[in-house]
């Protein structure tokens, strides 16, 4: 069952992920039912002796299996086109927060705050704790609030590093002298993992990334410890 449970996706913690799930699953559908229909059709021509000698040029046959895989990839894609524009989509945000990615490690500025930044390095062997996660813990979390429309700016100081956190479906580059963005919106508490997603060099694979959503109220009340 764990083995099982590796090839799934993770839990949906947003809006954009559900959707992306709801796709993923709409999308196998099609391709079961796509596969379950040749596998039927090859084994039914290799099994019977039936031929029909009338079958050599019917032009009903090219229209139909040119018409109906048009309209599978119509069923597929009129979703997808959807979910793009949702998730390129950015309104309203009450919150900005800027991430920039370094070697090795990330660093986070609330834009809307005065004096509000720090950097989020990987926990240390010596720092680990009982139930903390090897290679996924860092000391400084990223604090968010609950059901908000927040947006994330995204940049590098050095090379190309890629901000993914898979819970929320997010996944963005981090490139010098670019700003990138994306919308956030987090509907449950608890704590979201993820890493850099881009080879960036030798520690690539040690600049994880630790978001722990909270409620609003206890969100101003973290915010108003740094004034």
């Amino acid at each position: 069952m764990t083995l099982w449970m590796n090839f799934n996706l993770q839990d949906a913690l947003s809006p954009s992920m559900e959707q992306l799930i709801f796709f993923h699953d709409h999308s196998m559908i099609i391709l079961i039912l796509i596969t379950t229909s040749i596998l039927y059709l090859m084994f039914s021509m290799l099994f019977n002796m039936f031929i029909n000698r009338f079958l050599l040029n019917k032009q009903n046959i090219e229209i139909i299996w040119t018409i109906m895989p048009m309209f599978m990839l119509i069923f597929i894609a009129m979703p997808s086109i959807h979910l793009l524009y949702l998730m390129d989509e950015v309104s309203n945000p009450i919150l900005t927060i800027k991430s920039i990615g370094h070697q090795w490690y990330w660093s986070y500025e609330y834009s809307d705050f005065k004096n509000i930044e720090f950097e989020s390095y990987m926990n240390q062997k010596n720092n680990i704790k009982m139930n903390s996660f090897r290679l996924l813990d860092v000391d400084n979390n990223l604090i968010l609030p609950l059901n908000t429309n927040m947006r994330m700016l995204i940049t590098s100081t050095d090379v190309i590093h890629s901000w993914a956190m898979p819970s929320l479906g997010k996944k963005i580059d981090a490139i010098p002298g670019r700003l990138n963005q994306i919308s956030l919106n987090i509907k449950r508490p608890g704590l979201m993992f993820g890493q850099c997603s881009e080879i960036c060099g030798a520690n690539h694979s040690f600049m994880p990334i630790v978001i722990e959503s909270i409620p609003m109220n206890s969100f101003l009340k973290w915010i108003n410890k740094f004034n």
